[in-house]
């Protein structure tokens, strides 16, 4: 999961990301989601999110990687929201 954590969060136009102690908020135009965080330091830089771990321990790892992926999807979730897609195969 760390190779995960280390790519940046791209924030598109009409998303806002702010930063508390310990907790991330994302508001866009289909709503506003919250998250709380720790052991991850998480910078907010030129419209990305970037995080990044204290240490190469075990649980940092996965936590990092783990709040990359959360932030990645509420970003999603309040821009584009949620789609269901159907593939039909066979006759």
């Amino acid at each position: 999961m760390s190779r995960i954590g280390n790519s940046p969060v791209l924030i598109p136009e009409g998303v806002t990301v702010t930063l508390d102690e310990g907790l991330i908020t994302v508001k866009g135009k289909l709503g506003e989601l919250t998250q709380e965080f720790s052991d991850i330091e998480i910078k907010i830089e030129d419209n990305e999110v970037i995080l990044e771990r204290s240490s190469d321990k075990k649980n940092f790892k996965s936590k990092h990687g783990m709040y990359r992926a959360l932030i990645q999807n509420m970003v999603e979730g309040v821009s584009n929201g949620f789609t269901k897609e159907l593939e039909l195969v066979g006759v």
